[in-house]
């Protein structure tokens, strides 16, 4: 946009009753962070942006700045706030604000190495030069609560049950009318399956705009569940013997205009590079969790037997594997065949999660890889023997492990660069330093409205 059109832009949202831009990012713990400025400044937020220090790259999940990662060990150092202005818009449930999401710059010009939404786009970047384009939607789960510090549940089931959805039906009601006018279309909304949750799925579109959608909808619900006086957790777990919450990534690969995961002869139908992008994911799917499931959190919920997909295989259509393919079958249409990632939360960074995701699959397609058999059981239930058999190995239980997950998957420290991934480890570090000593009760509760 030129700078008349920005300036047309913040009149007109004026004239709607706007006071300020709120620009948005994500940083490595999952937690939103963000700068607003006033609505007359809307320009210069866009093209000068808003000065923030360098160690909010090394904010760990409770606001603890970690020292020691090269470059990032003084207080010295600014970054440039930038609102992205295509996706400026009026919040519906909060409408003296407009809010985009941001690209974060060096004072001096060239983006920020430290830019998680820049990662993602030099993935897309790399992806189109090959050929490929991507289309990305996810399932967001959170507790909905009465307003409380602790979690008191706001609709008492039956899970999947309509009469779920009557105890809140002023705040669902308010809900759909704020994501309408906030441009996020939804699929589905209903009662899930933990204590007082609920889920909805935001419509597929390319990574970038599904990154920020995340965002945009976890602000949009809050805001409809604070005005109901209600309060919304996206948090991984709520209670330490819970199910917990996800954000599944459904992920599709295209190639001129083909849905690569359909028409094929491969395994469910998949093409040879739709095959080779899912194995790609599989090969590195420990190094993937280790970004979209990254928190203190996270280790505890993804255990065998409550549905957070604790081990690491890929199966179609079972709701257990960790990565489970979506076949195109005619209810669906093949153009809509994907793959989902289960062991994901609200703790990953959506822009890095998918860029962790994305160039595994392209190393996939690389190296020509192919799928060992589909795994259509829970090896929740099989003996260590038998997952040792058919390769299938748990999750990271301690950042260590999840560390050593991540540094042995190649293709995402290259995706992200060595700055970004250094200051992802160093927060997780961070986390772990801090969780030294303190039970499950303690992690969770500190945890539980950070998200």
């Amino acid at each position: 946009m030129s700078t008349q059109d920005l300036a047309a832009l913040a009149a007109e949202l004026k004239a709607k009753g706007v006071r300020a831009l709120t620009v948005a990012w994500c940083d490595s713990n999952g937690i939103q962070r963000s700068r607003s400025a006033p609505i007359d400044k809307l320009a210069s937020a866009v093209e000068r942006g808003m000065g923030c220090s360098f160690l909010f790259a090394v904010f760990d999940s409770h606001d603890h700045i970690h020292w020691g990662v090269e470059g990032l060990d003084t207080a010295t150092g600014d970054f440039r706030i930038k609102a992205v202005p295509d996706r400026i818009v009026q919040l519906a449930g909060q409408p003296a604000f407009a809010w985009a999401p941001a690209q974060l710059w060096l004072q001096e010009g060239p983006r920020w190495e430290h830019c998680y939404r820049a990662a993602l786009e030099r993935l897309v970047e790399r992806a189109d030069g090959l050929g490929y384009e991507f289309k990305a939607g996810s399932e967001l789960e959170w507790f909905i609560g009465q307003d409380s510090d602790e979690p008191v549940a706001a609709h008492r089931g039956p899970v999947y049950s309509p009469n779920a959805m009557l105890d809140v039906t002023e705040f669902l009601s308010e809900l759909l009318a704020d994501l309408d006018d906030n441009g996020l279309g939804i699929g589905q909304i209903h009662a899930e399956y933990a204590w007082s949750q609920l889920e909805l799925s935001l419509d597929p579109k390319d990574p970038l705009n599904a990154a920020d959608d995340q965002l945009l909808a976890r602000e949009t619900i809050r805001a409809a569940a604070r005005a109901n006086g209600l309060r919304a957790s996206f948090a991984p777990l709520v209670t330490p013997d819970g199910v917990g919450n996800g954000w599944h990534f459904h992920v599709s690969i295209h190639k001129d205009g083909r849905n690569l995961l359909s028409g094929g002869e491969g395994p469910e139908g998949m093409t040879p590079e739709g095959e080779a992008f899912v194995a790609g994911i599989l090969r590195d799917l420990q190094g993937v969790v280790a970004v979209t499931a990254p928190s203190v959190p996270s280790l505890i919920r993804l255990r065998p037997g409550y549905f957070a997909s604790a081990y690491a295989f890929w199966g179609a259509d079972n709701r257990e594997a960790s990565l489970r393919f979506v076949p195109g079958a005619e209810a669906i249409g093949a153009q809509n065949a994907n793959i989902e990632l289960k062991a994901s939360d609200a703790s990953g960074n959506p822009y890095l999660g998918l860029t962790a995701m994305l160039a595994c699959g392209l190393g996939g397609i690389e190296d020509g890889l192919r799928l060992p058999e589909p795994i259509l059981e829970d090896p929740g239930n099989w003996t260590p023997a038998q997952r040792e058999q058919h390769g299938v190995r748990r999750f990271a239980q301690n950042a260590d492990e999840q560390i050593a997950n991540f540094e042995a998957a190649p293709r995402i420290r290259e995706a992200f660069g060595d700055p970004l991934a250094n200051a992802f480890t160093g927060v997780r570090r961070s986390d772990a330093a801090w969780a030294e000593g303190k039970s499950a009760e303690e992690i969770v509760a500190a945890h539980l409205w950070r998200y």
